[in-house]
């Protein structure tokens, strides 16, 4: 299987000096009290939230990286920011590429994307996390959020907006991928991006996927490209491994590759009798923690991930760029020298582990990723 390319390799000579992908968590205010909110978010925003003129001046450092990196705005939620026109305006105005990852709470109106769509934003994330009522509204915490989550994805398609559904995996909902997969195919929806659950924030009160059933569920994710669903995954980049390996063996996975809950998914997907279409690409950029992706917190702290809390930096002291390109953190993780299993994979190119995770488990950001099942029995350096 192709773990590592000339292509391959540009590209992330590419994520040395510049990312792909810039998140801004424009606010900690979110009205939703999401059982594993990364961000523990608040019913109002925190002391030392970024200005309107700092975020000016930070639109203005992301269009000044150069190769039209990819802006997401997102929070909390991000409509909680009542300057968020004037920010949007401005970034279509140094033509930046922005996307919205906005709650859906009372402040998504029709009228509301209406305006942000005539304000250049093609591109919008929602979040679904399970395939029913029950599922969805129990981690969200807000009664009626799955009903009028299923009512806004068409709706804000009907408007023209590229729609993206985030899932996040955990113990708690592993089980209704299938379902939720489902969904998305009778709701038109053809992005799924997938994040296995890192305990931090209020995630530390949740269970994670067991290493075994993080592969399961890459390789079930895999056989959703063949239903029109393109796939994207969150702190799993070994997902870009199993799927080079499907690709190598052009088939379905082999008996001893996959466990019961791989083959109680599948079982599932087969039984809701989707149709099938010409496999979607699912390419990954082999981005990760800090490695073509940054993140820069409410109060302008930069970050390899919103899901790895170690500050490198602020742009309010010095631009992102700097920052990205010279943090030592950020130059060792893009140079691969990691411990552990990671730091011996023949992937580590293609995936690198997820950093958040490694740190979260054992404070070494540099450590193994120990949702991957390479690295089972092997202890870190």
């Amino acid at each position: 299987m192709a773990l590592s390319s000339p292509a391959l390799e540009r590209r992330l000579q590419r994520y040395t000096t510049a990312p792909h992908l810039v998140f801004w968590e424009t606010t900690k205010a979110c009205s939703l009290a999401c059982r594993h909110c990364r961000a523990s978010a608040q019913t109002g925003p925190l002391p030392g939230e970024l200005t309107t003129g700092e975020g000016l001046d930070l639109i203005d450092q992301v269009a000044d990286l150069g190769g039209s990196p990819i802006l997401v705005l997102t929070g909390g939620d991000c409509f909680e920011r009542p300057d968020l026109d004037e920010l949007i305006a401005h970034a279509r105005d140094r033509s930046l590429h922005v996307g919205l990852s906005p709650s859906v709470t009372p402040l998504l109106t029709p009228e509301r994307m209406a305006r942000i769509y005539d304000l250049g934003v093609r591109s919008v994330s929602i979040s679904l996390d399970g395939a029913d009522p029950a599922t969805h509204d129990g981690i969200r915490g807000i009664r009626g959020l799955f009903e009028r989550t299923v009512a806004v994805l068409p709706a804000l398609r009907a408007m023209g907006f590229r729609v993206q559904v985030n899932t996040t995996v955990m113990a708690g909902n592993v089980l209704e991928l299938a379902d939720v997969a489902g969904l998305l195919r009778r709701l038109g929806v053809t992005i799924w991006e997938v994040f296995f659950l890192v305990g931090v924030g209020r995630g530390v009160d949740l269970d994670e996927v067991a290493p075994t059933q993080a592969e399961d569920v890459c390789h079930f994710l895999v056989d959703v490209t063949a239903y029109g669903l393109t796939v994207r995954t969150v702190e799993a980049p070994f997902f870009r491994r199993v799927q080079a390996a499907r690709r190598a063996q052009g088939g379905p996975p082999r008996p001893d590759e996959v466990g019961p809950l791989y083959r109680s998914l599948r079982e599932r997907l087969d039984q809701l009798e989707l149709t099938p279409s010409k496999p979607t690409a699912s390419h990954s950029l082999a981005t990760g923690d800090g490695r073509g992706i940054v993140f820069v917190g409410h109060d302008g702290a930069v970050l390899a991930s919103g899901f790895l809390p170690v500050a490198l930096g602020n742009v309010r002291e010095r631009p992102l760029g700097e920052i990205y390109a010279t943090s030592p953190v950020l130059v060792d993780i893009r140079e691969g020298l990691l411990g552990g299993a990671c730091g011996h994979c023949e992937a580590a190119r293609l995936c690198g582990g997820s950093r958040a995770r490694a740190f979260a488990r054992s404070g070494d950001l540099l450590a193994e990723d120990p949702a991957c099942v390479l690295a089972e029995g092997v202890v870190s350096d």
